[in-house]
């Protein structure tokens, strides 16, 4: 048996007569959805499969699924004749554009055997002259299909042949997508050996031996990734190319080459390469050692492949950085822009050239780290970051932790090599900021995938109505790392005088199989997410702003919640100051903190609400009602029999009247910030860190700090904790509810103690609303609760709901997360646009 191998990513051209076998090989080594068949293009656009005259059309059909195939990155085989080099150079064409690797197959068995095979088959009606046609073709072009760029070639003359081939996919040399870590990724070193030998004892490698021989132990589970640029420039390059091939060769490490080295590489291999950038100073150190050293350098150089893709393609690691378009490809062009990137062709003031910012533009998932350009500090963008900090020059050398992110650095002895352009942020080629959001980021429809929970879809109709709040109302974008997630209610009460009761919330949790919960009061005032900065430079570093003050406070909507002026900026004080006597800012070891809180009154920011809609309509049924009791009465005095009349307009009368008590209590005028409380619950986000999913015993321990710093202007947030399998504590639980809707509160909200519970079906709801019966009357009108109102109310579907709630959530936890690991904003913005977005979906706002 054979075995032919072939790239995982490749495109295969199966070649041969009609009748070699190419359909039956296809059929049994690959799978249908990776093999485009002429004949079968030819049916699409003509219904049968040998109208030679549809040739044309379908064979663009051929070229366009097959490009489509090999831009997401699949397997693409081509079942045609391919006998011609016409016919072949338009594939290999096609697999240079998608930088994949083109591979022939070759079917030249004898004629006699086509010849026979196409006589059995009653489809194909055509003379014996047509197999001696494309036999020809086949023979005077197969000597040349290496040239046609067909590196990878295999060729069945026998029908045994073909019948005991096997096929072996293979991986190219940068997939590496079964490692996944941790790495210690380091940035270019240019020859500084003793800063190298520093970090790596920083980062926990045992460096041992002799600068001729050394020994490195890595850590337990740990592997070092060197970005390249290994030589040149710096005192050592042969002491740093012994230290990393000693690596390497004992799986300590991994290498990409940087295009010093592969410079060095072609001077070693006796190429014309111009002395300069440091070049002259590494040769001159390689004189000094062995021959056989400077052999054994040339041939790691070699080897090195242009870059890795690591942890299952979340990683991706290469000198000069990589699109994502090149990602776990092979080509010249994905080698090049590997080691030099992209430049425009014009050079700057030093006669450096000028790069395109490929990075700004970035929108693969993996994360890209590199080297090449100098930069000061390291900086994500979007989810690129760049980690050579100049050590050569006098800077730093660094090196990135993944997964943890975390930066680790060593200052250089000295500056070694005096730098063509001073180092600082490179001058990139003028493109569009960053900073600024897309509208290709936003619209259409789009497929978010969270770390927790399944995919979510957001439809293209809801993300337009979305950019329409967002572009028209939305504080700027860049303060906007979370928009709170809508919450579900209880299933309905099946019986009695209330809607909602905490019975059905424990049910619901007693059911996934959660016991411990915590009940908190809700209150009734406005949804508020707050974000602050220590001072304006925190701003301008962290969030990218630098003119909007240290802070926001916004709805749930993403519009700033004050048009009054000062009121903010004067919220914000009180609360940096708050925070600064409560110890957390020290404690939390951040600059900048997110809450998630409710602002009193409700009044505050539903005054407009309460004046058009529920004080006229409190107005108008107290009247109206009135005036018809007062008519009841006089006709009850002339004798008539109106009691059933009368007590239903006296019980709507009540209940009017405790509809109007209900919103009042909840307003109260605001003449200056004094007048205002807030009620925070959440500690969402800091530096280094996003807290949504922490146990909600924290969030409460840490909140009471807060409240308790300024009685003033917090209000705290009164508590159960209930076990449920403590009948004793549920039913506490349960009075405390009857107790605190009876006077002030809207109710309560049931979560687990845990914030975060998944099950075998699934993530479960983070919290569960029970609103008390007296305030149900602003949601469902004062007379929900008769009978007939409150029956109808009792058939309320709530799935929806619930998915909307579970979605919602799980796009602001994501995002917090991507903001705290500094992915770009697009990618957080791609989870606060979809939780805009989905508030447009059809689910009753009552609920």
């Amino acid at each position: 048996m054979s075995t032919i191998r072939i790239p995982k990513l490749s495109l295969v051209a199966l070649i041969g007569a009609s009748g070699s076998g190419k359909s039956s090989f296809a059929r049994r080594h690959f799978l249908p959805s990776e093999v485009i068949s002429s004949d079968c293009c030819r049916a699409l656009v003509s219904d049968d499969e040998n109208d030679q005259s549809a040739s044309k059309d379908a064979f663009d059909v051929l070229y366009y699924i097959a490009g489509k195939r090999l831009a997401a990155g699949r397997l693409t085989v081509i079942d045609a004749t391919n006998v011609r080099p016409e016919d072949r150079k338009r594939l290999v064409a096609l697999a240079r554009e998608y930088h994949v690797l083109p591979v022939a197959i070759v079917f030249d068995l004898p004629e006699r055997v086509c010849h026979e095979r196409n006589e059995a088959r009653s489809d194909r009606d055509f003379g014996p002259h047509v197999i001696r046609n494309q036999m020809q073709s086949l023979h005077r072009s197969m000597r040349g299909l290496e040239r046609e760029g067909f590196r990878n070639l295999t060729v069945l003359r026998r029908v045994d042949e073909v019948e005991a081939a096997s096929i072996e996919r293979q991986g190219l040399w940068n997939d590496k997508r079964d490692q996944h870590g941790p790495f210690d990724i380091i940035g270019d070193i240019h020859g500084c050996l003793d800063e190298t030998v520093e970090l790596l004892d920083k980062l926990g490698y045992r460096v041992g031996g002799s600068r001729g021989a050394p020994e490195v132990i890595a850590p337990e589970g740990r592997r070092a990734i060197f970005v390249g640029d290994l030589v040149d420039r710096g005192p050592d390059s042969p002491g740093v190319l012994r230290l990393v091939m000693h690596m390497v060769g004992t799986g300590a490490a991994l290498c990409v080459p940087g295009n010093h080295d592969v410079k060095l590489l072609r001077k070693l291999r006796g190429k014309n390469v111009r002395i300069s950038h440091g070049l002259a100073e590494t040769l001159e150190q390689l004189e000094r050692e062995p021959a056989e050293f400077r052999t054994q350098v040339a041939e790691f150089i070699d080897k090195l492949v242009s870059h890795y893709v690591l942890d299952d393609g979340k990683l991706v690691v290469a000198h000069a950085g990589l699109k994502q378009s090149l990602q776990g490809r092979a080509s010249g062009a994905v080698r090049a822009f590997a080691l030099y990137g992209e430049t425009t062709g014009e050079t700057d003031e030093y006669g450096l050239p000028v790069r395109y910012d490929w990075a700004s533009d970035y929108r693969g998932e993996a994360m890209v780290v590199y080297g090449h350009t100098p930069v000061p500090q390291p900086e994500w963008v979007n989810r690129t970051i760049c980690i050579d900090t100049g050590c050569v020059f006098g800077g730093e050398l660094t090196a990135l932790r993944y997964p943890e992110r975390e930066l680790v650095a060593v200052p250089a002895a000295r500056m070694y090599y005096q730098p063509v352009r001073p180092l600082q942020p490179e001058s990139p080629a003028p493109q569009r900021d960053g900073h600024v959001l897309d509208i290709e980021d936003v619209l259409g429809k789009r497929l978010i995938t969270p770390r927790l929970g399944r995919n979510i879809t957001i439809r293209e109709e809801n993300a337009r109505a979305a950019l329409e709040v967002m572009s028209r109302f939305a504080a700027d974008p860049r303060w906007l790392i979370y928009l709170p997630p809508t919450m579900s209610p209880p299933a309905t009460a099946p019986d009695g005088d209330l809607l909602e009761r905490p019975e059905e919330a424990f049910a619901y949790y007693r059911n996934e199989g959660i016991s411990q919960l915590v009940c908190q009061e809700k209150h009734m005032g406005s949804r508020a997410v707050i974000v602050l900065c220590r001072d304006t430079e925190v701003a301008a570093r962290r969030f990218g702003i630098g003119n909007d003050g240290r802070g926001v406070i916004y709805t749930r909507t993403g519009r700033r919640f004050f048009n009054r002026e000062g009121f903010e900026e004067q919220l914000l004080a009180r609360l940096d100051a708050a925070l600064e006597r409560a110890g957390l800012w020290q404690a939390l070891g951040s600059d900048w903190i997110a809450l998630d809180t409710e602002l009193l009154p409700w009044s505050a920011k539903a005054e407009e609400l309460l004046r058009t809609q529920y004080a006229p309509t409190g107005a108008a049924a107290m009247r109206s009602v009135a005036t018809a009791v007062d008519w009841l009465r006089q006709a009850e005095a002339r004798g008539l029999e109106l009691n059933e009349l009368a007590t239903s307009f006296r019980s709507r009368q009540a209940a009017i009247a405790r509809y109007v008590d209900e919103y009042r209590r909840y307003c109260w005028p605001v003449e200056s910030v004094d007048d205002l409380k807030i009620a925070p619950f959440h500690i969402l986000a800091h530096e280094g860190a996003a807290t949504l999913g922490r146990d909600h015993r924290w969030h409460l321990e840490h909140i009471d700090r807060l409240v308790g710093a300024d009685s003033r202007l917090f209000r705290p947030t009164a508590r159960r904790f209930v076990d449920l399998d403590d009948a004793h504590s549920v039913a506490a639980a349960s009075d405390w509810w009857h107790t605190i809707t009876a006077g002030e509160s809207e109710g309560m909200v049931v979560k687990p103690l845990e914030s975060v519970v998944s099950t075998t079906k699934g993530l479960i709801q983070p919290a569960i609303k029970v609103r008390g019966r007296e305030y149900l009357r602003i949601i469902y009108g004062p007379t929900y609760t008769e009978p007939l109102n409150l029956e109808r109310l009792r058939q309320r579907g709530l799935n929806r709901k619930r998915g909307l709630a579970l979605r919602e959530f799980v796009l602001g936890y994501e995002a917090l997360h991507r903001f705290v690991e500094r992915e770009g904003l697009y990618r957080v913005h791609e989870c606060v646009f979809g939780v805009l977005a989905l508030e447009s979906e059809p689910v009753d706002p009552r609920l």
